[in-house]
């Protein structure tokens, strides 16, 4: 009879065991693998621009206005809004840095950049939050409508401005640059040598100590705390929740719709602060100067799973890719080759990971581009521009496949729902 009473009960499975986080150091060794592989293909096809230090310093000023866009899609998606507004608002940054900043200064340039975000994230927030319009519509209204105003502006207040017109801003002055002196000369003279790996991380290093705006330092110095702010205090928390569960987190007397507010409106700030780096760092103001980044910048922010330190990598990637193009034909040649061996190692990941369709896709595509690479000599100009854009849609479509979105992201919710 006991025994019968055993066999009857069935015992229930193990809770499937947790990834664990991984250490610093696994992250540093693949640092490590990265640069290896680039300064072999370096060394290779004869590009020095691939490790030199104006390609770094290019890429830091690519990167910015992308990672900035980034945040301020995390900020916005992880408070349950969704965002596809954050072009409209650089576009609203852009002008508010023309406007201000050739009349009182690149820092009042950047104030009122990011100000004129705020107002595109609280019209977001009004739409979305208190009147419950879908989240898209809303988004693509502050699309359409801000590129328009920014022109009228334009027309309005830049058109008899010295240096100015009807599609741009006089020109700009740029907020301070740092270099460290000797430390920057010193690492020029190792890059010049071109020995393997060493000149490389000399120019990596140099790129980071050479003319850095402090507008890149301030970006960087967001993304940190974005991470501290969201993962290690009270307030992160209740913003996440209301992100993930806001009935839940109404019940528990977290106050959602202020939350969701804080969160949008930062969006907008953030979001602002991208398009007035954009204009101070070119210089001046001009119509359409965005070009697409603020919706690179949520292609990046999917890619890194809605977390800084992803963001801020995809962000990363596409403004080396970017600054390579900048570079010419051959850097860009180059980068097939890099492609090609990106592509395979993703290919093996995926594979390891059970996805074997994506990995037959990435390990084809990565063979035709190493192919392409050893049977060509040039890339053809009129692909040249479009390399970074290529790249940043492959690698982010392929590697990108464990996404954990926030679970009411996009959800319509209404005040008294948790109670």
């Amino acid at each position: 009879m006991t025994a019968g009473l055993i066999a009857g009960v069935q015992t229930a499975p193990p809770p499937p065991q947790r990834r664990g986080k991984r250490p610093a150091w696994l992250y540093a060794a693949i640092a490590l693998a990265a640069l290896l592989v680039v300064s072999a293909v370096r060394t290779l096809a004869g590009a020095t621009d691939l490790t030199s230090g104006g390609t770094v310093q290019a890429a830091l000023t690519a990167a910015v206005p992308l990672a900035m866009a980034a945040l301020a899609g995390m900020w916005s998606e992880r408070a349950g809004v969704t965002n596809i507004g954050l072009e409209g608002m650089m576009v609203l940054g852009t002008f508010g840095a023309g406007y201000a900043g050739y009349q009182w200064g690149p820092w009042a340039g950047v104030v009122f950049g990011l100000l004129l975000g705020v107002i595109g994230g609280v019209l977001h927030a009004v739409a979305t939050v208190t009147f419950g319009v879908d989240h898209i519509i809303s988004g693509v209204a502050i699309n359409l409508l801000a590129p328009g105003a920014a022109l009228f502006l334009s027309k309005l207040y830049f058109t008899r401005a010295p240096g100015g017109g009807q599609k741009q801003s006089p020109p700009l002055s740029d907020v301070t640059r740092i270099t460290i002196p000797g430390l920057s000369d010193g690492l020029g003279t190792v890059e010049a040598k071109h020995w393997f790996f060493v000149s490389d991380v000399a120019g990596l290093l140099r790129g980071l100590v050479t003319q850095v705006s402090l507008l890149t330092v301030l970006a960087v110095l967001l993304v940190a705390g974005s991470a501290w702010v969201l993962w290690r205090t009270p307030f992160g928390l209740r913003l996440r929740s209301c992100g993930e569960a806001p009935i839940a987190a109404e019940s528990l007397g977290v106050n959602v719709y202020k939350y969701k507010y804080l969160a949008v409106i930062a969006s907008g700030a953030f979001s602002g602060l991208g398009g007035a780096f954009l204009a101070i760092s070119s210089g001046q103001f001009r119509d359409g100067q965005t070009g697409g980044r603020g919706f690179i910048g949520l292609a990046a922010m999917i890619f890194g799973n809605w977390r800084p330190g992803g963001l801020a990598t995809g962000a990363t990637l596409f403004g080396y890719t970017d600054a390579l193009a900048l570079r010419g034909s051959a850097a860009v040649h180059a980068l097939l080759l890099l492609l090609g061996i990106a592509l395979l190692v993703v290919a093996v990941m995926q594979y390891r990971r059970g996805a074997r369709v994506l990995a037959s896709v990435a390990a084809v595509l990565g063979a035709l581009f190493a192919l392409w690479y050893f049977l060509s000599d040039q890339v053809p100009t009129e692909l040249v521009g479009a390399a970074p854009y290529v790249v940043t849609l492959l690698v982010l479509g392929l590697a990108a496949q464990r996404l954990r979105v926030p679970k009411a992201v996009g959800e319509p919710y209404r005040r008294g729902q948790g109670k």
